[in-house]
């Protein structure tokens, strides 16, 4: 049974509306009130940024699937679901690296995360794919995802080198979202070709 895109695409919109409203409530009110007092929150605001960042690119990745598609299904229910599930774990990681000032396991567990979502949204993109098939607008605008696999490679690299050199790793997963800000426009353009506006 095929259902409505719409639901879907709200409820996900809901939940990473309120992924970051968790996070920022993660960051304390210093008790000082002079510059000083802001010194201690930097490394709780780098972590807060640069996940709100990849939040942020999540949210338009997926707003941008589900123009390309027409219908879901249960299986893509649940992949959807598996998606939010490790992004619902990105505010306590960012916190957990935050007020541990990038150490080793903090950064590591937080690269975990990062490789688990991004899996998970390769799971949704094929599911996706396959339920409309290898010629539709989805698929061809995905083409082989080669910004997704690198992605995975990155995450699998920093998160052992986290052990050695957190901020190293750290550094790798700022390079994983500087590729991804870098536009992307398949999809706007698969939509935008002659003979894809019914899709």
């Amino acid at each position: 049974m095929y259902l409505g895109k719409q639901r879907l695409e709200a409820f996900s919109d809901g939940v990473i509306a309120i992924i970051i409203t968790v996070m920022v409530l993660e960051m304390k009110v210093p008790h000082g009130s002079d510059w000083v007092a802001l010194r201690p929150l930097i490394p709780v605001f780098l972590s807060y940024a640069l996940s709100f960042i990849f939040l942020g690119i999540y949210w338009s990745n997926h707003h941008h699937l589900c123009q390309a598609i027409r219908r879901v299904d249960g299986r893509t229910l649940w992949a959807n679901l598996h998606l939010l599930f490790w992004l619902s774990l990105i505010p306590f990681v960012t916190s957990w690296v935050g007020e541990n000032q990038f150490t080793a396991v903090p950064v590591a567990v937080y690269g975990v995360v990062l490789l688990l979502a991004a899996v998970a949204y390769y799971i949704l993109a094929r599911v996706l794919v396959s339920l409309h098939g290898e010629d539709s607008p989805i698929a061809i605008a995905l083409g082989r995802d080669f910004k997704g696999k690198v992605s995975v490679v990155f995450y699998v690299v920093a998160i052992p080198l986290s052990f050695l050199r957190p901020l190293l790793a750290c550094a790798v997963y700022v390079l994983v979202a500087v590729m991804w800000l870098i536009p992307d426009r398949r999809i706007e353009s698969v939509l935008a070709a002659p003979g894809r506006a019914d899709s």
